[in-house]
């Protein structure tokens, strides 16, 4: 039987008989993968910086998404990472889609035959109505998935900036796309079992990923996150807290202001340091929520 290439089905000598160790050095042995998993994101930094600005040019100006696709472990770590952008950044639940294998019902349970099915990929793609203003991203620890592949393809295809993410130096997933992020996190101590280094990898590049995307699309000021939807008493006491050490204000006029702006941080911000509210959204929309920009421009 040939060799197979793929390091993330390799099995480490180093780990034989596992199952029968004490439990302890079970646990510095899973660990030890995990830390080694992180050096793999952190040899793969240049390329997410090119795929990050690259984003970002896409997105910025218009109404683009950001399309996240994959299957099995990789899927769900992507749709995990979409789904916290709206709370945390606020991004627009319009501008996030997922193309998972198997449907939302594969997230939570196994969809036979799914990863391998290509026309259904290249359908859900199509159904999309991708244009180049639109960023893919497809994640895959072998970098074999055909689902993954297959849209990946199809949405190059379409003009969308398309990004992979993949645990195998030779991963065709990583040609398929524009940008081909590898994270080689190698033999994993459980032969094959993504979950675990590439898992964690994978879920440690999406969170650098997408935060820098967002700081670069102004969801960030002065290290918060001056884009979090304020839904519950926490994030109202936070979204409090950002206005006072943003603007230096009274708690009362703070708390005004946030009022005024039905808590949206960026525009309490402005109306606390003195601009009319209208005046405080249209200097915003003008520099496409860039604070510090809409602060100088309304000279605050």
């Amino acid at each position: 039987m040939a060799k197979d290439w793929r390091e993330t089905e390799r099995r480490s000598p180093r780990f034989e008989g596992l199952e029968e160790w004490p439990t302890r050095d079970i646990l510095d042995a899973l660990l030890s993968g995990q830390n080694a998993a992180l050096h793999g994101v952190s040899a793969a930094l240049p390329q997410m910086e090119e795929a990050v600005e690259a984003a970002a040019n896409r997105l910025k100006e218009g109404s683009g998404r950001l399309v996240y696709t994959g299957a099995g472990t990789s899927g769900r770590l992507a749709v995990l990472d979409g789904i916290e952008l709206t709370p945390t950044f606020g991004w627009p639940t319009s501008r996030i889609a997922y193309l998972f294998a198997g449907g939302m019902i594969g997230l939570t349970k196994a969809v036979e035959g799914a990863e391998d099915n290509v026309n259904a990929a290249q359908q859900e793609v199509d159904e999309l109505k991708l244009t180049p203003y639109d960023v893919v991203l497809g994640l895959a620890a072998s970098g074999t998935t055909p689902y993954t592949r297959a849209a990946i393809e199809r949405a190059r295809n379409t003009g969308a900036l398309t990004i992979s993410f993949a645990n195998n130096p030779k991963a065709p997933l990583l040609k398929d796309a524009e940008f081909g992020i590898l994270l080689d996190t190698g033999a994993e101590v459980l032969a094959g079992s993504t979950r675990l280094g590439a898992g964690t990898s994978q879920k440690a590049a999406l969170n650098l990923f997408s935060t820098s995307l967002m700081a670069r699309l102004h969801k960030i000021h002065q290290g918060y996150m001056v884009d979090m939807l304020a839904t519950n008493d926490k994030l109202k006491d936070r979204a409090m807290r950002m206005v006072l050490a943003i603007t230096s204000c009274s708690e009362d006029r703070a708390k005004e202001a946030l009022t005024e702006a039905d808590y949206h941080v960026k525009l309490a911000v402005l109306i606390a340091k003195g601009s009319p509210k209208a005046a405080a959204q249209n200097a915003l929309d003008t520099h496409f929520g860039d604070l510090k920009a809409a602060q100088i421009a309304l000279k605050l």
